[in-house]
């Protein structure tokens, strides 16, 4: 009987390496699954995007580890075939947002049983400007904060609080006020603001969200915009109604949408994944429903 073959890409250099203390292990358990296993380090950025195209057709199933830039390369690969298989995934990032969404636990060992028993799961994927993103695409002052911030301190405040203490913290004088135009669900939003992420997760930056309505599945992105506060009481304010994570559609932007554009008065940057983005004055963003095929836990 043929052996099923998996094709298991790995970037040696994500997460302080430590994924070469586990290479063994995991293997092991591949091999005690079933399968022949190839296994390919990247040696480049894009180079997990070239081996999947590659490969089509070949595989019976692709397992990636690495940080969310590896699963994105993966993603990105996987969709430009035509052939698709499954994607198992063992997170080796800092905050494994999208794995921790998904049920996948950060230790090597249970991840990579999962990636061999788990459940397919059909998962949406996100474009910006034509370059696909898993789950966040954010711009403001303090976007990178909640992936440099110590846990116990997100932990208390949550994501959005943390990013808005942070702000208040250096300063009202210091902060950066972004003018946008938003078309979203055929109506148009202008304002100026200081944050603003579209993301499918229920973690950011290691602080699970608490919107218990998030579906990764449905087609949509959750949309959040915070406006530019107009001096330290109003900052204050909005501080005070998102620690009680209270609805505030007096400072807040909250919806849902399929489909986003986005322009700006001057260059933005933002981040993709919690990788740098790059500088955007328009920005395009769409969902695309169920494009990859995901293994998650049996009891996801």
């Amino acid at each position: 009987m043929d052996k099923k073959k998996m094709f298991f890409v790995y970037n040696a250099h994500a997460g302080q390496e430590r994924i070469r203390f586990a290479l063994v292990d995991i293997l092991d358990i591949f091999q005690k699954a079933g399968y022949e296993v190839t296994v390919h380090p990247t040696q480049y950025s894009g180079d997990a995007v070239d081996c999947i195209k590659e490969i089509e057709g070949k595989y019976d199933l692709v397992v990636c580890s690495g940080g969310d830039g590896t699963l994105d390369e993966v993603v990105k690969g996987m969709g430009e075939c035509e052939k698709r298989v499954p994607i198992g995934y063992l997170p080796a990032g800092s905050t494994n947002d999208f794995a921790r969404t998904l049920g996948i636990p950060s230790e090597f060992s249970k991840a990579a049983k999962i990636a061999v028993t788990g459940k397919p799961f059909m998962c949406d994927i996100g474009t910006f400007n034509g370059n696909p993103f898993v789950y966040i695409a954010a711009f403001g002052a303090l976007t990178e904060v909640s992936y440099a911030t110590n846990q116990r301190v997100k932990n208390i405040f949550g994501h959005m609080a943390y990013v808005l203490e942070g702000i208040r913290a250096i300063g009202m004088g210091n902060l950066k006020p972004y003018s946008m135009s938003i078309v979203a669900n055929n109506q148009l939003i202008k304002d100026t603001f200081i944050y603003g992420m579209i993301s499918n997760t229920v973690s950011i930056g290691g602080v699970r969200l608490t919107d218990k309505n998030v579906k990764l599945d449905d087609g949509e992105f959750e949309a959040m915009f915070i406006k530019y506060p107009d001096d330290p009481v109003e900052l204050n304010s909005l501080l005070s109604t998102l620690i009680a994570q209270e609805a505030d559609p007096e400072h807040v932007y909250y919806f849902r949408t399929s489909e986003i554009h986005i322009s700006s008065d001057t260059e933005t940057p933002w981040t993709r994944d919690g990788e740098n983005g790059g500088f955007h004055k328009d920005v395009e963003i769409q969902n695309f429903k169920q494009r990859v095929q995901l293994i998650v836990p049996s009891d996801y």
